[in-house]
Order: C-alpha cells, then structure tokens, then sequence
C-alpha cells in the first residue's frame, strides 16, 4: 500500500471533480471530516482500507477502476511539465491567504515526491499541520517566517529551509507583500 501514498490522493481529487462534486459532498457521503478528504487528497495522510473503501463507494466507481495507473512505473527517461498542466489546489479548507499550484507528483520505487509552488498572501492564516513528508522549501519571491515544532526560522528569497514534516510546522507572512516558493514533498516507505 506504501507505493500508492501519492496516487490515491489524486485519484480520489480527479472522480470527484470528474463526478463535479465537491469535497464536502464526498466526505458527507463517506461518513467522514472535510479535513480528512482534504489531507488526503493532498498526500498528508494515508485512509485506512475501510474509509478508502468508504471514499471510493461513494465516488461512485468500481475498486478495479480506482486503482487503475496509480503506483510504480520507473520505465521512464525524463518527464516534462507544461506550465498549461499545472492546477490550484485546495490544501486547507481553514487556511486563508494559501494558493498551492500543484506542478508534479510521481512515485519512483519507494519514494514519492510531489512539488508545488505554495504562494502566501499578506496576514494569511492557518492553523499548524504536520505530514508525512519531509519537506523542502525554496523562497522564490518575498520573505516569510516558518514556525517549526515551536521555533521561528525568518527566510528570504533565495533561502530554502528542509524539515521532517512530522513537526508541527507553519509559514506565516506578515509582511505587506505575497512570498512565494517553490514546495518539494519527499515521501518515503
């Protein structure tokens, strides 16, 4: 199951936005939390067997056609990302101020990785999170401060930060103008 960490997530996001439902639609149907659909939509966390087969009932489709393409495939020399490929997602349903644009996901033998560019607006706002992913961040434009398992580390663009997203962690802005940078999640078995 550790090879589908990835894949499932973005499985679940790609039906129901197929079935235009929304993810509060899919959680009330799945007898779960908004938050959990959210965090696993977005690789933060693994469903158990029961609730990932909750979820897929819900969406409405066979388990064979879930779990069709997701999981290793190493037969590649090289990928490339189109800017038109990219898309916003929603992290957080709570988080105000946070536009991830989600740029690449792929699961290589037994590491993952997903890589997104994470733009803060001035005074945004969330509560602290912790995943499953060591996380690098590279500060492309602004300066933000990163909160991390109670210590507050201030970077600026062209400073990246690499932490054990197990920590309680999150960046803030208060600055008057948006920071954005460049987010790689490294998940492992």
């Amino acid at each position: 199951m550790e090879s589908y960490i990835i894949g499932i997530g973005q499985k679940i996001r790609s039906i129901r936005k197929e079935k235009e439902m929304y993810a509060s639609e899919l959680a009330k149907k799945s007898n779960v939390s908004n938050g959990l659909i959210s965090r696993i939509e977005n690789g933060r966390t693994i469903p158990s067997v029961p609730v990932l087969f909750q979820i897929i009932n819900a969406l409405e489709v066979e388990p064979s056609y879930f779990f069709q393409q997701i999981g290793n495939d190493s037969s590649f020399k090289y990928l490339v990302i189109r800017a038109d490929e990219t898309s916003t997602i929603e992290k957080e349903v709570e988080a105000k101020g946070f536009r991830y644009d989600f740029i690449f996901s792929k699961q290589i033998k037994s590491i993952g990785f997903e890589v997104v560019l994470l733009t803060l607006e001035p005074n945004c706002k969330r509560d602290m999170v912790e995943t499953d992913a060591y996380e690098f961040k590279y500060i492309l434009s602004g300066s933000c401060e990163y909160i991390i398992d109670g210590e507050t580390v201030k970077l600026n663009a062209g400073d990246a930060i690499f932490f054990d997203g197990k920590l309680p962690h999150v960046p803030r802005n208060p600055n008057d103008q948006p920071s954005t940078m460049l987010v790689i999640y490294s998940f492992t078995e």
